[in-house]
């Protein structure tokens, strides 16, 4: 491999390249449009090729390295303290390619297709999963107005539709164009509905191939949603050292503002992958509720026990911290939730 490093800044459609040789000087600095990027990467000997973690990366990643270069991507917050003044293509090129030789760099791993693939299903899932929300919310909120009000939960709007739309002794007296709005809401949601059982159904088809997300089911609070994003996410356990580094990679860390030997935490950090963290604490809420009905297991007496000394919030919060340690090492360990523990 050459002694070239580039940085290579990615667009829609015009990319910055800057590239260095083995003595720091420049050697390259031009602009690439998205149609020459494979025939200009190809015509270089293999080198190293510095990236932003951004949408298009991974694609980007696999491509060159089909071309016989070393791939790697960072975090844009990491390479911004490496930019010089002002803001443009060139400087960010530029210190993607000074950021990337930095021996305590921290690199994101490459992610497949079908990686990728089964991420863009959760997401998809959680966009109609919002949007039902929306819908459902805007509806009680509509009836609520006419004097029409039904008990809290996402699956009571049926029995509210029910009541409105019946036709009998207990029919409600309301305009034709809300009961025509009432049932306009409603097909909206069922159809949402639909889209997501089917999407649920292709992640558990996913994860039914994925032995890594089988493994992390095991864990308490961790079902099929939760397992197969996660074994998606994480490309390979060792990027990070132990559990508590994918816990802080989570944002389930708390927030540290020390100085002078005084240590001081704070709230957690709510930094990283939002969704992963949204998964664990509803995760951890669930296992929480059960843990007051049984004292199985070593967890639930964990549980228990902080419990007795916490907030009920403040222990979900700190058990979804402990279900991500636990998920690392099932993930690096390859085994199961017993053992790992064990």
């Amino acid at each position: 491999m050459s002694r070239m490093i580039i940085g290579l800044d990615l667009a829609k459609s015009v990319f910055q390249v800057h590239a260095v040789d083995a003595d720091g000087k420049v050697v390259i600095t031009r602009k690439v449009r998205r149609s020459q990027m494979l025939e200009f990467f190809a015509r270089l000997d293999p080198c190293l090729v510095g990236m932003e973690a951004c949408p298009s990366a991974h694609h980007w990643a696999r491509e060159l390295s089909a071309l016989g270069h070393e791939v790697r991507l960072m975090v844009a917050s990491y390479v911004k303290p490496y930019v010089k003044r002002q803001k443009n293509d060139m400087v960010d090129a530029e210190a993607i390619c000074e950021a990337v030789t930095r021996p305590t760099m921290r690199f994101v791993p490459i992610k497949s297709e079908s990686q990728q693939a089964i991420l863009m299903v959760h997401k998809t899932r959680a966009l109609l999963v919002r949007q039902r929300t929306m819908l459902v919310n805007a509806l009680r909120g509509h009836l609520t107005e006419m004097g029409v009000v039904a008990p809290k939960g996402i699956r009571r709007h049926a029995d509210l539709v029910e009541r409105v739309l019946a036709h009998g002794a207990d029919e409600i007296d309301l305009p034709p164009l809300v009961r025509d709005i009432v049932l306009s809401s409603a097909r909206q949601i069922g159809s949402l509905n639909a889209e997501i059982k089917e999407l649920e159904r292709k992640i558990l088809e996913w994860h039914r191939t994925s032995e890594a997300s089988q493994r992390l089911a095991t864990i308490p609070g961790v079902g099929v949603i939760t397992a197969s994003a996660m074994a998606a996410s994480v490309v390979d356990p060792a990027a990070f050292r132990s559990g508590r580094d994918l816990a802080a990679w989570l944002g389930l860390t708390p927030r540290s503002n020390s100085s002078g030997g005084k240590e001081r935490l704070g709230r957690i950090t709510k930094a990283g992958n939002r969704y992963l963290r949204t998964l664990l604490v509803i995760g951890a809420t669930a296992v929480v509720g059960f843990s007051r009905r049984t004292t199985e297991g070593p967890l639930m007496s964990w549980v228990r026990k902080l419990l007795q000394a916490k907030s009920a919030r403040l222990t979900t919060v700190a058990l979804a911290n402990k279900m991500a340690r636990i998920c690392w090492a099932v993930m690096a360990r390859k085994t199961v939730y017993g053992e790992a523990a064990a």
